[in-house]
């Protein structure tokens, strides 16, 4: 017999079922039919449907060749056993041998101890797992790729009669009444500053699919030839915006997914399942759940972007095919968008002057949204979990970018509270603004300089509007985290020739590549490192590959053309590594030197964030022309503290004798030395720790746009002798930190640090 593993055997299965669904009697009448048909035609001993009920159960509903006794008495939790696996991890699984798997759990009462090969599918609705459906056979049968197909086929068909209510009631399911409407905060991540306080609207592009099984596959194909011509004319309208072409990472984010409106295997993954005997709605949503599930396994950052921009197209398409124009509907006059996720183009298709801003329950500093909302200046909060299943449309919420919170549903005294908070956020950035073209200078005449950390060209426009000094810190390895290869000469020489251009005559500090570890470039193979901040990153890496490194300077040399050059190594441990790579550095620049190329000069720094590094000053300084501190990873490493885990990342502070100590020795060799220090971490972020890097002597501090305005504020009411008399008397005690005393100090003195 032929089993439904090929096109035209899927194609009579689903007819079979189709008809099957639309016939007569109870729910679970047409259940117990359904299974008996697929066990028939997918050549089976056994076929089990289990649907999911309230409380992470599994309950078996249906079944052919198992004992009719165990349907609805055999419930497995959601995890348990190899069904149970199935739902937890939204996954197909084979296995020609079941019972010696070790997720296998024996339920006496099925008879199921004959049965030796199994084959399950969840059954997915909306990226949703609704059951599992499962055939088993007593020989040790291998299943193929195709009847695993099919039987995801058959599963999404299933789940329509699953979803529809009448084998579990809905109500079961559903929150208790009133249980998500109390106030509610959310903690999360800030991907985008700012605060916005507005109406919940739910970002859901989901199409309903009234129709699954094809009756003219050719006629599906043409139909979704159709709507992938409008739906690509429809994106190149959307892309073609003013503010999205103005240039910049997230045109070239957009560029990007554009083109992988044509991705061929997309496409080809579509046409396989009309061709299976789907229409072409049914087959695009399979595509999306496949995706969806892929989604849960994949943690690297470079991937998941793909998926979501994979999932973004699939929505646009179900609703090209569905005859809508892709548009979201029109927005209240503060809109608050809520999402699990969202593509770069979905936050395009809201209407930019009433959209106040975006709550995600994902999202990451580099994620492709982000960016573009960055661009736009939109503020957004990520990592907000289960806020979709606890908002209503219309919900009032305030968006806290900020501090990276959210709050749902606030009761009055905390609306009025966070109206003053915007208000003074507003007064406050108009005070930083009144200030923006004065130098920050201290009360006794010590000019202290302030430069901007940036790592994307969109983040070159915030020179002019805080009136920083420069850039002390372009990390150059984000642009190339947010691309699908590994940007050539001639594309990173456009980059780096569009920073300096935007920084005019503003000096800009290039940090070479800090990848590795952590920061995973999606081109290279991924890090096995146990312990990423102390593995294979950075320069050690740059060293290890310097075809990358040549690549990059030789960029960076090429975009300088007769303007400053300013190099600095990330992490070096030891003199020599910087002696190496700046023997790359010069065998580039002979060579550029040979074809009329050269900047009009070359600074060359390192940053020290390895401790080891200040043991050998004496050879360090006259090899450099500026130091800088990466206060974030030094810290770390001298105090042996992995900032990343919550459980000792408080455990010690940077405004601590020995940190200060550290730093004051530092300070004063380079003093020495004639070499430029600055801090470029977190520490020079703050108003009170900022404070007490000048009473070190510090006179360079670069951080992100928004701090500038604060610290130049503090500057400006801060006497910084007193404040380093202060500082060497507490600077030997016994004390764990010297934060309340400095605090003490900038009160007692008129210093403004919050």
């Amino acid at each position: 017999m032929e089993t439904a593993g090929g096109a035209s055997g899927s194609r009579r299965l689903l007819r079979r079922l189709r008809d099957l669904m639309a016939s007569g009697g109870t729910a679970q009448e047409r259940l117990d039919r359904i299974v008996t048909l697929i066990a028939g035609e997918m050549v089976a001993e056994v076929c089990s449907c289990y649907i999911r009920r309230a409380g992470e159960v599994l309950e078996l509903f249906a079944t052919e060749g198992l004992r009719p006794e165990a349907v609805h008495r055999t419930r497995l939790r959601v995890g348990e056993g190899l069904v149970g696996d199935i739902a937890a991890h939204a996954r197909p699984l084979a296995l020609a041998q079941a019972q010696t798997h070790p997720q296998f759990a024996y339920r006496p009462e099925t008879g199921e101890e004959v049965y030796h090969s199994l084959m399950g599918v969840p059954i997915l609705r909306g990226g949703n797992v609704h059951g599992v459906l499962v055939v088993q056979n007593r020989t040790q049968r291998a299943y193929t790729e195709e009847e695993s197909e099919t039987l995801q086929t058959v599963a999404m068909v299933l789940a329509e009669l699953v979803a529809s209510g009448d084998l579990v009631n809905p109500i079961e399911l559903a929150p208790a009444e009133g249980a998500g409407m109390l106030p509610t905060r959310f903690e999360g991540t800030k991907l985008v500053a700012g605060l916005a306080m507005g109406q919940a609207v739910l970002h859901e592009p989901r199409i309903v699919i009234r129709r699954i099984v094809a009756e003219d596959p050719a006629v599906e194909l043409d139909r979704l030839r159709e709507a992938l011509a409008r739906m690509q004319s429809a994106l190149d309208a959307l892309l073609a915006a003013d503010d999205v072409m103005a240039g910049g990472e997230h045109k070239d984010i957009l560029e990007t997914y554009r083109m992988f409106a044509e991705d061929r295997g997309w496409i080809q993954r579509i046409r396989e399942a009309i061709r299976g005997g789907l229409t072409a709605e049914a087959a695009v949503q399979k595509v999306q759940d496949d995706t969806r599930v892929r989604m849960h396994t994949i943690t690297d950052p470079y991937l998941r972007e793909r998926l979501l921009d994979l999932q973004d197209l699939t929505n646009r398409l179900l609703q090209h095919l569905a005859g809508e124009d892709g548009g979201p509907g029109e927005l209240p006059a503060d809109a608050i968008v809520i999402a699990r996720t969202m593509g770069p183009a979905e936050l395009l298709d809201y209407d930019r002057s009433r959209l106040r801003g975006l709550v995600l329950e994902e999202g990451s500093q580099t994620a492709h949204v982000t960016i573009v909302a960055r661009a736009l200046d939109i503020p957004v909060v990520g990592g907000a979990e289960d806020i979709i299943a606890r908002v209503e449309p219309g919900d009032l919420v305030l968006v806290d970018g900020v501090n990276g919170q959210v709050l749902l549903r606030p009761g009055e005294d905390v609306q009025q509270r966070f109206v003053e908070g915007m208000r003074a956020r507003a007064q406050q950035q108009a005070a930083y603004a009144a200030i923006r073209d004065l130098p920050a200078e201290t009360l006794d005449g010590q000019r202290v300089a302030l430069h901007l950390n940036a790592g994307l060209l969109i983040d070159l426009p915030q020179l002019d509007a805080t009136g920083a000094d420069g850039v002390g810190l372009y990390r150059t390895e984000i642009p190339f985290m947010v691309r699908a290869s590994f940007p050539d000469v001639a594309a990173q020489t456009g980059i780096y020739r569009g920073v300096l251009y935007q920084a005019g005559e503003r000096p800009v500090t290039f940090r070479t590549l800090d990848v590795g570890g952590d920061k995973r470039l999606p081109y290279l193979p991924p890090s096995q490192d146990e312990n990423p901040a102390l593995g294979w990153r950075a320069i050690r890496m740059s060293l290890d590959r310097p075809a990358m490194l040549s690549h990059q300077l030789r960029a960076l040399l090429t975009a300088a053309d007769g303007h400053l050059l300013r190099v600095m190594f990330p992490m070096v441990a030891e003199v020599a590594e910087l002696e190496a790579a700046r023997t790359i550095l010069e065998r580039e620049r002979r060579r550029l030197a040979e074809r009329g190329v050269a900047p009009a000069r070359i600074e060359v720094g390192v940053m020290m964030e390895v401790p080891s590094l200040a043991f050998q000053l004496d050879a360090l300084l006259p090899r450099i022309d500026f130091l800088s501190v990466g206060s974030n990873d030094l810290m770390q490493f001298l105090f042996a503290c992995d900032r990343g885990n919550p459980k000792v990342s408080g455990r010690y502070d940077v405004l601590s004798p020995p940190a200060l100590t550290f730093l004051k020795r530092l300070t004063d060799a380079c003093a020495a030395g004639g070499v430029p220090l600055a801090v470029c971490g977190e520490m020079a972020a703050r108003p009170l720790e900022a404070m007490a890097l000048v009473g070190l002597g510090i006179r360079v501090l670069s951080m992100p746009a928004a701090s500038v305005g604060p610290v130049k504020t503090m500057v400006r009411s801060l006497r910084s002798a007193p404040l380093a008399s202060y500082l060497e008397r507490h600077m030997a005690s016994a004390t764990r930190s010297l934060r309340n005393q400095l605090k003490a100090f900038a009160q007692d003195h008129g210093v403004i640090v919050e």
